[in-house]
């Protein structure tokens, strides 16, 4: 089958959105495009008629430290995030999300951008970024903006990008004393590319207290969530046992989870969204109170 007609090379961000507004529709940004072109193989998307490749883009595929910020272009391999020293040391969440996506073929494909764009709320490097309150980078005829990472999403496999608006990159505070992060899921054996349920944790820790903490489960909803209320079990508090069970019970109060056809119900991923947590803390925790 064509997958598209025409597949033009950018070389900058403005000479890509030129080519969008001049392509004949529909057309597309790409990077990866490991979702979209199988998607579209397998029937659930339409075929595209233009596809911009920003591969090219110089800025899309830094991965650097920027005063005390992190920054990772959207067309970054994944399997380079995953492997690099700097998000090693600054956000393990995001290299463990990372080295987990696909497999080893993919990874050297995909792009956390294409992770992000594509809106699904079991993404995991997506869970990964909202854990990390990651701001992302996009730019338009207008220009460059700003959005928090979770501004980004409509609805199930919807992002609130415009259509000729392109994922630059992300940015995210580098990793202070007492600080750590952490992310696990779980998936079916075979078959379903989305987890199950995949879960990240970040968190500053201060005199033995919980001082922040950020939490977010994928999927929990149409768009990508953090389990606020979960949060405020945590901070202000000591890791103790009463107080996982304490963030244990909220989880069955707040957070929603549905059954899915193909991965699990809603029952057994309230089973597992305890134990992540229980498990992903700790680790988080224990990272927090390593030194440099």
């Amino acid at each position: 089958m064509t997958i598209w007609k025409d597949y033009q090379l950018a070389y900058s961000l403005s000479e890509a959105v030129e080519a969008y507004n001049q392509a004949e529709k529909p057309v597309r940004f790409v990077s990866g495009g490991t979702d979209l072109l199988l998607e579209i193989q397998q029937g659930s998307h339409p075929t595209m008629k233009t596809l911009i490749d920003l591969n090219h883009i110089g800025e899309m595929r830094e991965l650097k430290m920027v005063g005390e910020q992190i920054f990772i272009g959207a067309a970054v391999p994944v399997s380079q995030i995953t492997n690099s020293p700097l998000i090693k040391k600054h956000a393990m969440a995001v290299a463990e999300a990372t080295g987990l996506i696909g497999g080893p073929q993919v990874r050297n494909s995909a792009t956390l951008g294409g992770n992000v764009a594509h809106a699904l709320p079991a993404a995991d490097g997506m869970i990964s970024l909202v854990a990390m309150d990651a701001t992302a980078i996009t730019y338009s005829h207008s220009g460059y903006s700003k959005k928090k990472i979770l501004e980004l999403f409509l609805g199930p496999g919807e992002s609130a990008l415009a259509n000729d608006e392109i994922l630059v990159g992300f940015e995210f505070s580098i990793k202070k004393s007492g600080e750590g992060s952490a992310f696990n899921r779980v998936m079916r054996p075979q078959g379903v590319a989305l987890p199950i349920l995949n879960h990240a944790v970040w968190l500053r820790r201060k005199d033995h207290v919980i001082e922040d903490i950020r939490i977010s489960f994928g999927p929990s909803g149409p768009v990508p969530t953090r389990a606020m209320l979960v949060e405020e079990i945590f901070r202000g508090n000591k890791l103790t046992a009463e107080t996982i069970l304490r963030a244990k019970e909220t989880i069955l109060e707040t957070v929603k989870f549905r059954t899915s056809r193909m991965r699990a119900t809603a029952e057994y991923r309230y089973h597992l969204a305890q134990a992540l947590l229980e498990k992903v803390v700790k680790i988080a925790w224990n990272r927090a109170g390593e030194t440099e």
